[in-house]
């Protein structure tokens, strides 16, 4: 039989990358990291991590107990929720969202969540794509309000299939720039228009989705500023210090003295959906998922 703490001990191992640093986020000692290890490996007649001195890497066998790990920590998460529920009467529903999908989408949808579950318990948990992912995974969260680019979704580790994506809208990126910059008032800008200008953005993530667009573009970017705020990216533009690349949904409130320029298709687009644990059936996070659809329709009505 495979011990649920050795689970849980590999999982603090593969997220940290060392015994070390697991043994201090799991408060053990770097030895009983080592020992429950080497016992899972034993009950299981193989390795899970291959030892070095830069520190611990998954095996193969490794990346499916981890997998596993997160499959168990997920189900009795599941189902502590579910016993409280039946002692209290009230669910609790935690939600992770990104910053601008949250500001435009969430609010309306939660209001419409708990006028049929008014009994509800709601946690709301901040955090970009590829931190709250994994949570959902783990069942440390419900649902996750996320996004991507035109790569995959960053799961983590561990088995992508156990996550159900339901697609929300399509974001486009759009140039920002001071409203007397030569290329203000143009319709549509190709990338390729913008070679010598300095940038400042609004999300890491952005970065590196320009960096990968502008070398299709024959350029490589000059950027002078990145913020975690698409507000503030938004108005170091409008004092002077470059132009900016943001997504349609984080370009309210207007800032005066600034203007859009969509971009020449196929232009950056930001996919936003929601991200569940496949197969589970709960009325709240149905209602919850149902409305937020509604509130995308809204928006692409606009």
């Amino acid at each position: 039989m495979i011990d649920v703490q050795r689970l849980r001990v590999l999982r603090a191992v593969a997220e940290h990358g060392s015994f070390n640093r697991a043994a201090a986020a799991l408060r053990l000692t770097p030895s009983a990291v080592s020992q429950q290890v080497a016992a899972l490996e034993r009950s299981l007649g193989t390795q899970v991590v291959a030892r070095s001195t830069r520190g611990v890497t998954l095996t193969p066998a490794g990346r499916i107990m981890v997998g596993t790990a997160e499959s168990v920590a997920a189900e009795l998460e599941h189902a502590r929720q579910r016993v409280a529920a039946l002692s209290t009467g009230r669910t609790q529903l935690t939600v992770a969202t990104f910053t601008s999908g949250g500001r435009l989408l969430l609010p309306a949808a939660l209001t419409r969540l708990m006028a049929a579950h008014p009994r509800t318990v709601l946690h709301v948990r901040e955090g970009e794509p590829e931190a709250t992912l994994p949570l959902v995974r783990q069942g440390a969260v419900d649902l996750a309000l996320a996004y991507h680019f035109d790569g995959p979704l960053p799961f983590g580790p561990g088995p992508r299939s156990s996550l159900e994506w339901t697609p929300l809208l399509e974001d486009p990126l759009h140039v920002v720039l001071p409203q007397g910059h030569r290329l203000a008032h143009h319709d549509a800008l190709d990338l390729a228009d913008l070679a010598a200008e300095p940038w400042v953005l609004g999300c890491l993530r952005t970065e590196a989705y320009l960096r990968r667009f502008a070398q299709h573009a024959g350029f490589d970017p000059d950027i002078r500023g990145t913020t975690t705020d698409y507000f503030f990216a938004r108005s170091l533009v409008g004092a002077g210090m470059g132009i900016s690349l943001i997504p349609s949904i984080a370009l309210a409130p207007e800032i005066p003295g600034l203007s859009t320029v969509p971009i020449k298709s196929p232009g950056p687009i930001r996919h936003i959906g929601v991200a569940t644990i496949s197969g589970r059936d709960r009325p709240h996070v149905t209602t919850l998922i149902h409305a937020l659809r509604e509130q995308a329709m809204q928006h692409n009505g606009h």
